[in-house]
């Protein structure tokens, strides 16, 4: 069970910021594929993002998965908005769709991407 402290962290956190990806290690450092792919996509786009590393706090990396109602680790938040995990985005990705979803959220891309 997650407590609501750290529910609201979690909340603050999505609120606080245009983009949030939770996942598993860093922007840099990515301790699994997936989040890996989600950095590379969010990285190619040029979208500035914030990250939270799960594997940093065993609350967190429960509690966002109690937060958003998803069973696994990356995910990608939008304004407020739960986009998905990796496969969501990286299909996204792929058919154009996710740059367009971030030009409608008022996200800026990379124009060259």
């Amino acid at each position: 069970m997650t407590d609501q402290t750290t529910l609201d962290a979690i909340e603050k956190a999505v609120k606080a910021n245009d983009v949030v990806l939770f996942m598993k290690g860093t922007p840099t450092f990515p301790q699994c594929g997936f989040s890996s792919v989600v950095v590379q996509v969010l990285d190619y786009l040029g979208v500035e993002y914030v990250s939270t590393n799960v594997l940093e706090d065993a609350a967190v990396r429960e509690g966002i998965k109690a937060y958003s109602q998803w069973p696994t680790i990356p995910q990608l938040y939008v304004k407020g908005e739960f986009v998905g995990g990796c496969d969501i985005v990286k299909e996204m990705f792929e058919s154009g769709e996710l740059r367009d979803f971030f030009q409608d959220k008022g996200v800026e891309v990379d124009a060259a991407a």
